[in-house]
C-alpha cells in the first residue's frame, strides 16, 4: 500500500510538473523526485518482502493494509512539509520578501 501511494503521488506530481510552466517555478521537481525516490524505496522493499513470504505478501492483513496506507500517506505529507520548506527559503516569486519589506515599511 505504501508503493500505491507513492507512486499515485509522483505519477500526480510530475503531471503537474510538466503540464504547467508556473509549476516549475515552484521547484515541483524536487517534490518529483522525493516521491519518486520514495516509491523506489518501497519497490525494493516489495521485492524483498516478496522473496522472503512469496505468495502470502499478497494476501496482507486488514490492519497491516491500513498500517501500510497510514505509512504511505505519512510519506507523502512529510514530503510535501519539505518542499513547503524549501519553497519558502527558495521563495522563487519573491513572495516572503515583498511580505517582510511590506511590513518593515509601514
Amino acid at each position: 500500500m505504501t508503493l500505491l501511494v507513492t507512486v499515485f503521488a509522483a505519477v500526480i506530481c510530475t503531471g503537474i510538473w510538466y503540464c504547467k510552466a508556473s509549476a516549475r517555478e515552484l521547484k515541483t521537481g524536487l517534490l518529483c523526485w522525493m516521491f519518486w525516490g520514495a516509491s523506489l524505496m518501497w519497490l525494493v522493499d516489495a521485492i524483498f518482502e516478496y522473496a522472503e513470504l512469496g505468495a502470502e505478501y499478497f494476501a496482507p492483513a486488514p490492519v497491516d493494509m491500513l498500517n501500510d496506507l497510514y505509512l504511505g500517506l505519512s510519506v507523502v505529507a512529510l514530503g510535501l512539509v519539505i518542499w513547503l520548506i524549501v519553497l519558502l527559503i527558495k521563495d522563487p516569486k519573491h513572495t516572503v520578501r515583498h511580505a517582510l519589506f511590506a511590513k518593515k515599511a509601514q
